[in-house]
């Protein structure tokens, strides 16, 4: 395995460095250590992507001469005027 340390210049949200610092402080470890640590389990939680889905089209079971392009008159042809 090759091992290297890599120094980088990163900038944090002022919330997120002063959790880090309290994190570091309150441990008495190295800010460097927590910050590596947090994005070491940041990175090992990471949700997995999705997989793909398709859509199946099913019949509605609606009456002969339905049409669903008007849902107000969807309504009214299946509950009749009572909706109003």
């Amino acid at each position: 395995m090759v091992r290297f340390n890599m120094r980088t210049t990163l900038t944090l949200d002022d919330d997120i460095g002063a959790r880090l610092e309290a994190l570091a402080r309150d441990g008495r470890r190295p800010f460097k250590d927590i910050v590596n640590e947090t994005l070491r389990r940041g990175l090992e939680t990471r949700a997995p992507r999705a997989k793909a889905f398709k859509v199946k089209a099913r019949p509605l079971g609606l009456k002969p001469g339905v049409q669903i392009d008007d849902i107000g008159e969807l309504i009214e042809q299946i509950d009749g005027a009572a909706h109003k």
